[in-house]
């Protein structure tokens, strides 16, 4: 055995130890506190052996711990001060959330494609969103102006501001499937049906065409970028996600087929710092990918008993996975034990799903929210409590076929099979 697989033995060991002792402790505390039959339940399940007498000590070390626990927390970076803290279960879950419910939102504008509207955007500073659809074209329009548009005097201010569509592309053949914008420079990427990936320099007034395309076999059906903005990773109708150089556009796939899915690739997401990107797929199955290796770190195997992956996205702590199923049931992965810790439940009664839906976060990460396709309404949870929130009516004629929210606002975009995007805002109460 090597050293590293004898140091993992023992370190598993050892957990298993800690986590016996735990259960001891909580199953004293709990004879100590007068409840009996839970202790003896508990005593029962994970047969503790010999019996635990009534102890108070449990208490004692959790006030202990409490005391020292600030001591542990690492200090709030700029974008978690202005946001909060994000989710993580490891620490308080008593927190008190600044940010509107979903449900409080309202359609600030209305945006019209030729035909069905099925992918969408925010750009990282959440000024500008993206459109595209099965039409093959592509819109950006400005978030100040859709606002200004909306607004009571909105038709003064649009016509001191201008029109909130500030860029109309043209250059796929076929439908466009995604839409990612470039972390730090003035591009948006585009997927299509027509198998390219187009690379488009908007912060030129002129430039319709795409300075930059990627071809590949496939159809393409998701990316996204890595923080630097250097690498794309791009899913297909391929079971192998692909990871392109956005500068060369040399392509990379995983060297070891036996990690590969096996069936197309549904949903990709980086990590918030990179070292990571996880991928769902049509064959129900989550992978987590090193970032740099783009070996496979972990499967999680029918995440949605068997039914097609919707989505994935990373929380910005990176310890979670938010997933969603054609099931149509939500689930928080915890990355460390590829566990399902949290399934936000209720959506979707009246059955399976026809089209795939995202799970996503809002800006706080204090709400998990999923479009019901039967009814075209927003559910909305508790991140923490999975408690089911006010539903919300999205307005949509058809299928919402894509739902993005903005990073830093509240603020998300329906994407709709009835050939409209909606955006919707919280404007703050008077």
């Amino acid at each position: 055995m090597k050293d590293s697989e004898i140091l993992e033995a023992m370190e598993s060991k050892n957990a298993i130890k800690f986590k016996e002792q735990l259960y001891r402790l909580i199953i004293s505390q709990l004879f100590y506190d007068g409840f009996q039959s839970m202790a003896v339940s508990l005593s029962s399940a994970v047969q503790a052996h010999p019996a635990c007498p009534p102890s108070d000590r449990l208490n004692h070390i959790v006030s202990l711990g409490l005391q020292h626990e600030h001591t542990l927390k690492k200090p709030l970076n700029k974008v978690e001060m202005m946001l909060g803290p994000g989710l993580d279960l490891e620490y308080e879950t008593d927190v008190q959330t600044s940010a509107p419910e979903p449900a409080l939102y309202e359609t600030a504008y209305v945006t019209s494609h030729k035909a069905q509207c099925r992918s969408g955007a925010f750009s990282p500073d959440g000024q500008l969103v993206a459109t595209g659809s099965v039409d093959a074209s592509i819109k950006i329009l400005d978030v100040d102006r859709m606002l200004a548009k909306s607004s009571p005097d909105g038709e003064m201010a649009t016509d001191q501001q201008g029109h909130p569509v500030i860029r109309t592309l043209y250059d796929h053949v076929e439908e466009v499937t995604c839409l990612e914008f470039h972390p730090r420079d003035a591009i948006l990427a585009s997927g299509s049906r027509d198998c390219t990936v187009k690379l488009f320099d908007f912060s030129k007034a002129a430039a319709k065409k795409a300075f930059k395309t990627l071809s590949d076999s496939d159809q393409i059906r998701c990316m996204a970028f890595h923080p630097t903005g250097d690498y794309l990773v791009v899913g297909t109708n391929q079971p192998v996600v692909r990871l392109y150089d956005t500068n060369t556009a040399q392509c990379y796939v995983c060297s070891f087929p036996s990690q590969y899915h096996t069936n197309a690739i549904t949903s990709l997401k980086y990590s918030f710092d990179g070292k990571l990107y996880v991928s769902g797929s049509r064959d129900g199955s989550i992978k987590l990918w090193d970032g740099v290796s783009s070996k496979c770190v972990g499967t999680i195997s029918q995440a949605h008993d068997g039914a097609e992956v919707g989505s994935v996205t990373f929380s910005r702590s990176g310890k979670y996975v938010l997933s969603s199923g054609t099931d149509s049931s939500v689930k928080l992965w915890e990355l460390s034990s590829l566990r399902c810790i949290i399934a936000y439940t209720g959506a979707g009664t009246m059955g399976k799903q026809e089209h795939r839906a995202q799970a996503l976060f809002n800006h706080s990460e204090d709400f998990v929210m999923f479009p019901d396709e039967a009814t075209t309404s927003l559910c909305c949870w508790d991140a923490r409590t999975a408690q089911r929130k006010q539903l919300l009516s999205l307005g949509h004629n058809g299928a919402v076929r894509y739902i993005v929210h903005a990073p830093s606002t509240a603020a998300f975009l329906t994407c709709s099979d009835d050939y409209r995007a909606r955006f919707w805002y919280r404007r703050n109460p008077h």
